[in-house]
């Protein structure tokens, strides 16, 4: 069988295929680097290049040695992320079908060109999203640091996602929205909830400062 992106792919239903990855990767009108890297302008792009995004040493290795993402190189990658990338920082194990990955590289052709916007603080319109107020503040990573023993007994601070999902280098704003979703419920995590919960915006903006601060190994 030819590789996914040697294939024609449907690009609608490729877009319910990306259900699963857009949580981590924005892309079209509006998008913004998060967890992952944004995906505007991503076909023949250097791997590991883009500016103010965090990525980790083995992605940014091969992009040096110069791997550039292309349909092939994306059905390689969304196969088995990790043995595509050794230590690459993405927690997602990979996409065993084919025709998803044949469908969903057509969606990300499709929309990649579209251009990133701006304010992070608005969720829906003009209406401010529940943790803008942290994401307004100047989170002290010192202070940071010192709450961050319980997030470290489950997440790497090398940045490396084997099972747990790495907050090393997240943004500011993705990284305050997703506690923000566990401390209101919106994303359901036991364990999440139970650190979350007691959490006010400054202990919130320091703990973003302080992961924010660090680079992945």
């Amino acid at each position: 069988m030819l590789p996914a992106g040697a294939q024609e792919g449907d690009p609608e239903r490729g877009e319910q295929v990306y259900k699963a990855c857009k949580a981590c990767h924005q892309i079209g009108a509006g998008a913004r680097n998060g967890v992952g890297p944004h995906l505007d302008g991503l076909f023949e792009r250097t791997a590991g290049t883009i500016e103010g995004f965090k990525y980790s040493s083995a992605m940014k290795k091969l992009g040096a040695e110069g791997l550039v993402w292309n349909e092939f190189t994306l059905d390689q990658y969304l196969e088995k992320p990790r043995a595509y990338v050794p230590g690459t920082r993405m927690s997602y194990l990979g996409m065993g079908d084919s025709r998803d990955r044949t469908d969903v590289i057509a969606y990300l052709k499709a929309l990649s060109q579209e251009a990133p916007a701006e304010d992070p603080t608005k969720a829906n319109g003009d209406r401010p999203e529940i943790g803008s107020v942290a994401m307004q503040l100047e989170g002290d990573p010192e202070y940071g640091e010192y709450l961050s023993s319980e997030c470290v007994t489950c997440h790497q601070i090398s940045g490396r996602a084997d099972g747990i999902p790495s907050i090393i280098g997240w943004p500011k704003e993705p990284f305050i929205r997703a506690l923000f979703d566990y401390k209101t419920n919106v994303r359901s995590h036991q364990v999440m909830q139970n650190m979350t919960v007691n959490l006010g915006n400054e202990e919130i903006a320091a703990l973003a400062a302080y992961f924010g601060s660090l680079d992945p190994q």
